[in-house]
């Protein structure tokens, strides 16, 4: 039986390295993965990727609070107080209110260190649970920027004129381009190489976040290519996790020595199940029909969910610790300003169901909290591995006449000392208008 689970297992990793990344000639098997060679490649690509099925703060509350929570561990655990969450992490990705999440914490600030904090963006979120919306007017994150043309929107304060290149990592967030119905991801790699390219980060979040019949209309720094673009949470990629893999290995510029899933190393984390869509099992049907917003969502959900089914399976029984996956099961109800830190715990404190090869799904012997600081110890010692490795095992690619924006005053090469983020609190934005 075990060499029947072997084999079956050897079909289906090959079946995976050729159809769901598109990889040619086994580019995804690299020979047996070995500590030594980890040592001697300077340790796995570190790669974050937040789902955005709903595009609200609600969908956004388990992310932030994950994130919060490994920062906070990270900054013990490397013995560095004001270490951020970008710091270990060499791509991010995400899509929805998870690409407006990734983009604050892979921002560079004046200083060359990450703008924003994750305890910053919690904050940020908690504050905007339950309420219309950020701007004070509908509950669509789409709103937030496009409502106010003047300049004055939420993530024109977030981001100021600040493009993708303006990040301290790559990133990937996508949308859905109406005018060639197909997905478009906005990708620093290529903002680098082209201001064609080269997006304002406001838009891209306006862009990810589109959604309920919105369309953001955005253009690139030189104006000349235009997106038209819907919800990337609900239309195109709600789970960016495989488009961040795929990313990585082939960016042979950026990442050369990741050849396989075994030189990876993912933190996925999925929406928060809202509660006016999870229903548990023992709860009525609804009398009426889902509204379209309700159905998107649940569509949403079901491609995020299959997505994490399957890059779990490609990672199957060798490397299955490089992947891990934080997800919510039902949020509780009602969900406010005031509960929002309860409901961010609870959702922390919940065991979700994961995939197994050959197993099926069941449910995680760890609750997501618990993953979360299991990460936080192998992501320091990943950082140490990355210091005393003599290989560098990523290369970003850097500006050769860098723009120079709001958001920075130096090179993207550049680094000075590390200085606190000034991002003023919700309360004080909220006073301002």
């Amino acid at each position: 039986m075990g060499v029947v689970n072997k084999l079956s297992y050897e079909i289906f990793s090959l079946l995976e390295s050729k159809f769901l990344f598109g990889a040619a000639n086994g580019c995804l098997s690299s020979g047996p993965w070995t500590p030594g060679r980890a040592f001697r490649d300077g340790g796995r690509v570190r790669v974050l990727a937040i789902d955005g099925c709903g595009g609200g703060a609600e969908d956004a509350l388990l992310a932030a609070a994950a994130l919060a929570r490994l920062e906070a561990r990270l900054r013990e655990q490397d013995a560095d107080p004001d270490a951020r969450v970008a710091d270990f992490f060499d791509v991010a990705a995400g899509s929805g209110a998870g690409g407006v999440l990734a983009a604050m914490l892979f921002l560079r600030g004046p200083d060359g260190r990450p703008r924003y904090s994750a305890q910053e963006a919690l904050s940020l979120v908690a504050g905007s649970v339950g309420r219309k919306d950020w701007g004070g007017r509908r509950r669509r994150w789409a709103k937030l920027f496009r409502g106010t043309r003047k300049g004055d929107g939420m993530f024109q304060r977030l981001f100021g004129d600040a493009t993708l290149r303006d990040t301290v990592a790559p990133l990937l967030v996508p949308c859905y381009d109406l005018a060639t119905a197909a997905p478009f991801v906005f990708s620093r790699a290529d903002a680098v190489e082209s201001d064609t390219f080269d997006f304002r980060l406001r838009d891209v979040c306006a862009a990810t976040c589109a959604a309920g019949g919105a369309v953001a209309s955005v253009r690139s720094v030189d104006g000349l290519t235009a997106i038209a673009a819907a919800s990337g949470g609900a239309a195109a990629m709600g789970n960016p996790a495989a488009a961040a893999i795929t990313h990585v290995l082939h960016n042979k510029q950026e990442f050369p020595l990741a050849t396989g899933v075994e030189d990876i190393l993912v933190l996925s984390i999925g929406a928060g199940a809202s509660a006016t869509v999870s229903c548990g099992s023992n709860a009525p049907m609804p009398t009426r029909s889902l509204s379209p917003r309700h159905l998107a969502r649940v569509t949403a959900e079901g491609v995020a969910d299959m997505v994490d089914e399957s890059v779990a399976m490609a990672f199957g029984l060798a490397c299955g610790s490089n992947y891990v996956r934080i997800q919510a099961g039902k949020a509780p109800a009602p969900l406010h300003a005031g509960t929002a830190d309860a409901a961010a715990g609870a959702m922390l404190a919940q065991r979700t169901v994961e995939s197994v090869l050959f197993r099926g799904r069941r449910l995680s012997e760890r609750t997501n909290a618990e993953k979360v600081d299991a990460l936080a110890a192998e992501l320091v010692k990943e950082q140490e591995r990355r210091r005393r490795s003599p290989l560098p095992n990523v290369a970003i690619k850097q500006l050769a006449t860098p723009r120079l924006s709001s958001a920075t005053t130096a090179s993207s090469g550049t680094m000075t000392a590390r200085t606190a983020s000034t991002m003023p609190s919700p309360a004080s934005w909220d006073s301002r208008r």
